[in-house]
This record gives structure tokens, sequence and C-alpha cells, in this order.
């Protein structure tokens, strides 16, 4: 019979939740709001965005030759959002 591979104990994958987000807050909280631009400049972000989308050839954009696709994909992102919100929240409510 074949061994099972454990899981790995290695990387942020592996890590709790919890871990996680501290990790992450910390990257946040590394670069001081005064030098976050795009939060304190809403055209700026907007601006980026743009210039981000243009540098990528038209017939490389999927999305805008399809609308059926970008629905889609926007519909399949939504629901992992809120599917993973669902679980978050009732694995809060079942630890008290």
């Amino acid at each position: 019979m074949p061994d099972k591979q454990q899981p790995s104990t290695r990387g942020f994958a592996s890590m709790d939740q919890t871990r996680q987000r501290d990790i992450a807050r910390k990257g946040g909280e590394s670069v001081p709001n005064e030098k976050r631009s795009f939060s304190l400049n809403p055209k700026l972000a907007a601006e980026a965005g743009r210039k981000g989308g243009r540098s990528v050839a038209p017939e490389a954009r999927s999305f805008s030759r399809d609308p059926k696709l970008a629905a889609e994909a926007g519909r399949k992102g939504g629901e992992a959002s809120h599917s993973r919100k669902l679980r978050e929240a009732k694995g809060s409510d079942q630890s008290h």
C-alpha cells in the first residue's frame, strides 16, 4: 500500500488563518500612511489601473472581447468570496 503524503508544515499556506492575517497585516503596516498614495488618491489609483490595462495588447484582453466570459468570472469570484465568508462565519459561531 503506498504511503500517504503528509501535508507540508512549511510555508504561508500551511499556517492557520490567524497567523496568515497577522503576517499580512504587518506588510500593510510597513508602509506609512503618507506613502499609501492609492488609498489617499483614488484618481491616481484609477489612472494606474487604466495605464496597466493599456499595457496589455488588445488581442490579449479576453474580458473586453467576451463580456460573457467576464460576467462568468465575476460571478465565480463572488460565489467563492461569499462562500468563504459563510464558512468563516460558521467556524466562528462554533468556537463560542
